[in-house]
């Protein structure tokens, strides 16, 4: 069953305004214009930001929706992914995050607007601890695209995470998964099987 509905979801400190973002969402718009497209901006709490979600696709349809996460995205949508069933690619995807971040706690600058502040605050750890997801109900139905050289997260504890999903593991490459558009956007795609 084709997906109609498809949910974007950026990492820490990221924006829609992310490249692999504008990349989907171009790809998005030019091949599959019928498709629901929606990356809302994720607020600093895991909290709000999972309400943000649970309330924006509260009427799509589990069974023809799927998501797109990148890195703390891709936490956020493994955890959509373990409550909905639904189809789901994982881009570097975080898979600690409440002790990853712990390291950020404090004022941090928005990635794409430096001059956008937020704050990071030691409760969002709980919070963050609060969504981990245990092992997918459809495993089957996750892509986890990893790069070996990913200088932020662990390849090996990334891969470890989707032990019965399909990895494509990069060799090399880096945590924006910079040639993401030219090399790995097309077997996304095919992936997601968008309407």
């Amino acid at each position: 069953m084709q997906a109609t509905h498809l949910l974007y979801l950026h990492g820490f400190r990221s924006s829609p305004r992310s490249a692999k973002a504008q990349a989907m969402a171009r790809a998005v718009a030019a091949r599959h214009p019928a498709a629901h497209w929606w990356c809302p901006q994720l607020p600093p709490s895991p909290r709000e930001a999972a309400a943000l979600i649970e309330a924006g696709i509260a009427g799509w349809p589990r069974e023809r929706m799927a998501v797109v996460g990148s890195s703390l995205g891709g936490f956020y949508a493994t955890w959509v992914a373990a409550r909905t069933g639904c189809r789901a690619v994982l881009l570097n995807p975080a898979v600690h995050p409440e002790r990853d971040l712990q390291k950020y706690i404090g004022e941090q600058t928005a990635w794409h607007d430096p001059q956008e502040r937020f704050f990071f605050r030691a409760d969002f750890v709980d919070e963050l601890r609060a969504l981990q997801a245990g092992p997918l109900p459809r495993p089957e139905r996750a892509m986890a695209v990893i790069a070996k050289g990913d200088e932020v997260l662990d390849w090996r504890e990334m891969t470890a995470r989707y032990p019965d999903s399909r990895v494509r593991l990069i060799e090399g490459g880096d945590h924006a998964i910079s040639d993401f558009e030219t090399a790995h956007l097309a077997a996304v795609l095919a992936f997601l099987d968008l309407a």
